[in-house]
C-alpha cells in the first residue's frame, strides 16, 4: 500500500506555497479517486440556490494535477492540487532514505 499527499498549492501567482491538504494511503487509482472527491467538493455551495448561482472550472493540468475556480456573485475561489507519492522517507525501512536513492 502506498502513502500519498494532496497538495494544495496557496497565495498569489509571484509568491505561491503548497502545503499538505490530506494524507491517505492506498492505490494510485484509490488516491486519485479521493484527490478527485476533494476537487468536485471544492468551494461547493452549501444550499441549492447557491450552487445554481455558482460557476464551477475545473482543468486538468496532469494526470495527477487538478486545478478548481469557484466563482460566485461576490468572490471567486481557486486550487491548485496535485497528487503527490511518497517516494522517500527515512523512518520507512521499505523507502529509500532520498529522493536520489529512489529512481
Amino acid at each position: 500500500m502506498s502513502h500519498w499527499a494532496i497538495l494544495r498549492a496557496w497565495g498569489p501567482p509571484e509568491r505561491f506555497g503548497y502545503s499538505v491538504y490530506r494524507e491517505l494511503e492506498g492505490t494510485e487509482p484509490e488516491a486519485l479517486d479521493a484527490m478527485l472527491k476533494l476537487v468536485d467538493a471544492f468551494g461547493e455551495a452549501r444550499t441549492e440556490a447557491g450552487r445554481r448561482r455558482q460557476r464551477r472550472q475545473v482543468f486538468r493540468v496532469s494526470e495527477r494535477s487538478y486545478f478548481v475556480r469557484v466563482r460566485n456573485r461576490s468572490s471567486d475561489d481557486e486550487a491548485h492540487f496535485i497528487l503527490a507519492p511518497l517516494i522517500a522517507d527515512t523512518r520507512n525501512d521499505q523507502l529509500p532514505d532520498t529522493a536520489h536513492q529512489s529512481i
